[in-house]
């Protein structure tokens, strides 16, 4: 039987080409040895991936830096002051507790009326809590800060903080007797704890701080 022959035109060569490249390339891809270009381009990087760790640096327990001078000792190990802060809801009161100390930071809205010094009913009863701590602790020297915001003139503002200070002084002092130390300052509207750009800083800024040591535990 005689064999076929077939002549294949310029234009049929190019799609046989075309169509083996074709073929070629989604074998290549479908075995996962080549990655598209425009597939790189558009991958993000993995949040999640965690790049290898190189290995540890080692160090020369006997290097000359790492060594005391002649003479010199460790310091003793020391226990780190750890602080927690308790705002009371509604911003009446804010305490701070330490290892060593606690502080009672007393809102001058709940304590004062409107630039006054004169004690109100209600703050009575937040001293006598106070009181009570500092009973509970066995404190014997106590400190009574008074602060303002940063209205009004800085002097006029040490003045009243000074003189609130002094009535939760009288009253903590009616509550506990002697046997305590006082000491009272007056700081105006120095070291705020909040921004005085809002009435809300400046709220939070308008206050009594009793401080005192903790007993040992």
């Amino acid at each position: 039987m005689g064999r076929a022959t077939f002549e294949l035109t310029p234009a049929s060569r190019q799609l046989t080409r075309t169509g083996v490249r074709a073929s070629v390339l989604a074998t290549v891809l479908a075995a996962g040895l080549l990655v598209p270009s425009t597939a790189l381009a558009q991958d993000e990087p993995d949040p999640n991936a965690v790049e290898s760790a190189s290995p540890p640096v080692e160090v020369d327990g006997e290097a000359e830096g790492l060594k005391l001078a002649d003479g010199a000792v460790l310091a003793p190990a020391k226990v780190l002051d750890i602080k927690s802060v308790v705002e009371v809801e509604g911003g009446d009161e804010r305490r701070e507790e330490s290892n060593t100390t606690l502080k009672f930071s007393l809102q001058a809205e709940v304590l004062f009326g409107k630039d006054s010094a004169e004690l109100s009913a209600k703050a009575k009863g937040l001293i006598a809590e106070v009181a009570a701590e500092i009973g509970k602790q066995n404190a014997t020297k106590v400190n009574v800060f008074g602060f303002t915001d940063n209205l009004g003139s800085y002097e006029h503002g040490k003045v009243l903080s000074k003189q609130r200070a002094m009535a939760v002084n009288r009253e903590l002092a009616k509550i506990l007797g002697s046997g305590v130390t006082y000491q009272v300052r007056g700081y105006s509207e120095d070291y705020p704890i909040a921004s005085n750009a809002t009435e809300e800083g400046r709220k939070k800024n308008r206050r009594v701080e009793v401080s005192f040591p903790r007993s040992a535990p």
